[in-house]
């Protein structure tokens, strides 16, 4: 972007951590509605753009490594299939959100604590794709004339 000023950036800076928060709320508390991690990935990545609209990207990079990100997202895909094949024996029972008063458990563990781990692991999934799939537009626009 070539027409950065410092008022983009002062925004871009002060808001940033706010909206990420906003992401990790929505990904910590997707196990009581549907959906909540993939929302929440996708806010966590639009704070991290946020920062790329506002700064230079190399600045962005720094902070969020395209390495790091690639292996976030790596883990995060072996994860979810790990959660994904603990399920089977129980024929999806673990992915069924529980009613206020069950109690049923898997191992010693409630359904509600597997679909945290498993909202977890796909708000980081999908943060990590979709910022690094924006990190790399950006880096593309920037090599351009």
């Amino acid at each position: 972007m070539k027409h950065r000023t410092g008022l983009m950036d002062l925004i871009s800076r002060k808001l940033a951590p706010f909206v990420m928060l906003f992401g990790f709320y929505l990904i910590t508390y997707a196990h009581r509605s549907p959906g909540g991690g993939f929302q929440g990935g996708v806010v966590i990545a639009s704070a991290v753009i946020l920062l790329g609209l506002g700064r230079e990207v190399r600045d962005v990079e720094r902070v969020f490594p395209l390495r790091s990100l690639h292996l976030a997202e790596t883990i995060a895909f072996s994860m979810i299939l790990v959660i994904a094949v603990l399920g089977l024996p129980l024929g999806g029972e673990i992915f069924a959100y529980p009613t206020p008063g069950e109690t049923g458990a898997f191992l010693a563990v409630s359904p509600r604590r597997f679909l945290f781990a498993f909202n977890l692991m796909i708000g980081l999934k999908v943060g990590g794709g979709v910022t690094l799939l924006t990190l790399t537009l950006f880096e593309d626009d920037r090599r351009r004339p």
